[in-house]
């Protein structure tokens, strides 16, 4: 059992920043690749980012060149540095975590990200 919990979300500028935090606790030895998702009102669920406890990263054509994604295995805490910021980054973000030997993954509860205009 894996429980995520994101933090960071809130309020910002187009172009502005926002750094995304999802810490995991339980069984943590059997978190394998680890991911951000999003969701907006009416649309669905789309992948974000995603790395590897090597560290190889893969990202949505949308946000590449903008978002980073990185994780401390030592932590367990995988994160979302979030740069030039649009509008269409309006979206609850979603901490996912792909376990070994588990025929579901982990979700967060989600944090907020609003992007102004």
């Amino acid at each position: 059992q894996v429980e995520l919990v994101e933090s960071g979300g809130g309020l910002a500028q187009a172009g502005g920043s926002l750094r995304l935090s999802c810490a995991a606790s339980g069984s943590i030895f059997r978190i394998n690749t680890m991911g951000w998702y999003r969701q907006a009102p009416g649309k669905q669920r789309e992948l974000v980012a995603t790395i590897t406890r090597g560290g190889s990263t893969n990202y949505a054509d949308s946000v590449k060149g903008r978002f980073t994604i990185s994780r401390d295995n030592d932590k367990n805490t995988v994160y979302l540095q979030m740069n030039s910021l649009k509008p269409e980054d309006t979206a609850i973000y979603y901490c996912n975590a792909q376990l070994v030997l588990s025929p579901k993954d982990s979700w967060g509860q989600g944090t907020q990200v609003t992007v102004s205009s």
